[in-house]
C-alpha cells in the first residue's frame, strides 16, 4: 500500500509528533474535531485515519468509514481504559483501539496490523444500529444513549419530534438493539390509512367478517408477534381505534373482526408523533389514559436547527452515498456555503437536507459546493429571514390578542394556498385535522 497521507483528529501536539515518527515518509494532516476531520477526509482521501475520542464522539467518523468505498483503517485513541468504550468502538468498525499512554512501538504495531487488513471495516461485522443516525451534537448523542438504554427493556416508547427528524430511524434502531431483534419490526402509518380501514388493518379479520372479507387476514398486531409494532403519527388515530389500542396495551389481547375469541399477543409497541398530544388531550382529540400508556418512556428528537453542527457530517454522508451509488462528482462543501446552510431554519429537518443534497448532486457540476450552487429557497430564506441578518419585530407591538393573531395566521395561510387545506396545513406546519379544527373554531372556510 502506497501511503501518501494520514489524517489525525486530535488537539494534542505530542500525538502528532508520535504519529509522524511512526510514519516518517507521509504527510500528517491535523484537525481538532470530528466535524473538521470529516470535511478534510472527503477532500484528501487519506489512507489512514487516527482519532482521539470516545464512542459517542467518534461514531460519525466510523459511520462515514463504513459507508465509504475502499475506506482507510481508523485507529481510535482513548484517554482512559474503558472496556465498554473499546468494545463498542471495535464493534462499530474501528481497526484498533489504543489507550494512553502510547509508546511509539505500540502505535507502529497497530498501524502495521491495520494496513495489513484487506478489509478493515468488513460489512459482515456486527454494527451498532444507532451508527446509522449521524450526529456529533451533544443533544443527539444523549438521545441515542437514552434510546440504547430503553432498548434493553421491553417498555413502550413514545418518540416525539418534528417531521423529518428521524423518528422512524430511532424506532428501527431500538428494535434492532432489543431482545426482540430476532422478531419482526412491523410499521403502520396511522395517518396513511382511512379511518374505516384502520381497525381491520390493525386487528385483522376472519373470512366472512364483512362483505369483501373473502379470506382471513392477520392484522399488524399479529404480524408483529414476538417483535415490535411501530405506530407512526399516532396523533391521527381515530377515537374508536384509540379505545381499542388502549385495551390491547392493558390486556395484551386482540379481537380480530368476525372472531369470537380473544387472542393473546406478545409484542412491543413504539409510537411516534410530530404533534402536541397534550394539546390534543385538552381538545378531546386524544385520550389521556392512552397517552399515559404510550408515554412510559419518551424520546424527543431535536430538530436540525437545534443541532447545526450535525449538518456538515450528515451532508458528507449523503454525498458519499451519492458518489457510491450514482457516481456523483461532488466531494465537499465550501465554508461559505456551509454558513448559509447553518443559517437556514430547516423546517423539513434531515429529510429537507437530504432533498437539498439530492438536488445538488444533479445540478452541481463542480467537486465542491459553493454558495451559488445552493437552491434559491435556501439562499432566499437566509437573505430575507435569517435572524442574524435583520432584527426580529416584536409580535406584541401589533396590539393583537393571541386569538386575533392565530386567526390572521390561518387566514393568511388559506389565502396563500388558494383555499387548499393540505397546502395551508403545510405552510402552518400543522396537520390537516388540526387546521380543520381551528378553521371551525374561527368559522373560516376554504
Amino acid at each position: 500500500m502506497n501511503l501518501q497521507t494520514a489524517l489525525l483528529i486530535s488537539k494534542d501536539p505530542d500525538l502528532r509528533q508520535l504519529l509522524q515518527a511512526a510514519l516518517p515518509h507521509i504527510t500528517v494532516h491535523v484537525t481538532y474535531t470530528v466535524t473538521e476531520g470529516l470535511s478534510h477526509w472527503s477532500k484528501m482521501s487519506p489512507l489512514l485515519v487516527v482519532s482521539e475520542g470516545n464512542f459517542h464522539t467518534v461514531t460519525p467518523l466510523l459511520e462515514y468509514a463504513r459507508q465509504t468505498h475502499a475506506s482507510p483503517p481508523v485507529l481510535v485513541i482513548g484517554d482512559h481504559r474503558s472496556v465498554k468504550d473499546a468494545v463498542e468502538i471495535m464493534r462499530a468498525g474501528a481497526a484498533d483501539y489504543l489507550t494512553r499512554p502510547i509508546h511509539l512501538q505500540e502505535l507502529q504495531a497497530a498501524i502495521t496490523r491495520a494496513l495489513r487488513e484487506p478489509d478493515p471495516l468488513p460489512s459482515s461485522s456486527p454494527q451498532d444500529p444507532f451508527t446509522s443516525i449521524i450526529s456529533v451534537s451533544p443533544q443527539m448523542n444523549l438521545i441515542k444513549q437514552l434510546a440504547i438504554e430503553v432498548a434493553l427493556t421491553d417498555a413502550t416508547v413514545l418518540i416525539t419530534g418534528e417531521s423529518g427528524t428521524g423518528k422512524e430511524l430511532f424506532a428501527e434502531a431500538i428494535h434492532r438493539c432489543s431482545a426482540r431483534a430476532h422478531g419482526p419490526l412491523v410499521a403502520l402509518n396511522c395517518a396513511g390509512i382511512p379511518e374505516n380501514l384502520l381497525e381491520a388493518e390493525l386487528f385483522g379479520y376472519e373470512s366472512g367478517a364483512f362483505t369483501d372479507a373473502k379470506r382471513t387476514k392477520p392484522g399488524r398486531f399479529q404480524l408483529a408477534e414476538g417483535g415490535t409494532l411501530f405506530l407512526d403519527e399516532i396523533g391521527e388515530m381515530s377515537p374508536t381505534a384509540q379505545a381499542k389500542l388502549l385495551r390491547v396495551l392493558e390486556n395484551h389481547t386482540i379481537d380480530p373482526l368476525g372472531d369470537t375469541r380473544s387472542h393473546k399477543i406478545d409484542i412491543r409497541i413504539i409510537a411516534a408523533t410530530n404533534e402536541d398530544l397534550l394539546a390534543h388531550i385538552k381538545t378531546g382529540r386524544f385520550r389521556l389514559d392512552l397517552y399515559y400508556r404510550l408515554n412510559v418512556y419518551q424520546l424527543r428528537i431535536p430538530p436540525l436547527r437545534e443541532r447545526l453542527e450535525d449538518i456538515e457530517p450528515i451532508l458528507l454522508i449523503f454525498l458519499e452515498r451519492a458518489r457510491r451509488e450514482r457516481g456523483c462528482r461532488v466531494k465537499a462543501i465550501a465554508p461559505s456555503a456551509l454558513t448559509i446552510l447553518r443559517a437556514h431554519d430547516w423546517p423539513g429537518n434531515v429529510r429537507e437536507l437530504h432533498n437539498v443534497v439530492e438536488w445538488l448532486t444533479i445540478t452541481c457540476k463542480d467537486d465542491m459546493i459553493h454558495p451559488h450552487h445552493l437552491p434559491d429557497s435556501i439562499k432566499t430564506y437566509t437573505a430575507t429571514e435569517s435572524p442574524s441578518l435583520q432584527p426580529k419585530p416584536s409580535l406584541l407591538a401589533f396590539g393583537l390578542s393571541f386569538q386575533d393573531m392565530e386567526k390572521k395566521m390561518l387566514e393568511e395561510a388559506l389565502r396563500k394556498a388558494s383555499g387548499n387545506v393540505s397546502e395551508a396545513s403545510r405552510l402552518l406546519k400543522i396537520t390537516r385535522n388540526t387546521l380543520r379544527y381551528r378553521m371551525a373554531k374561527y368559522h373560516l372556510h376554504s
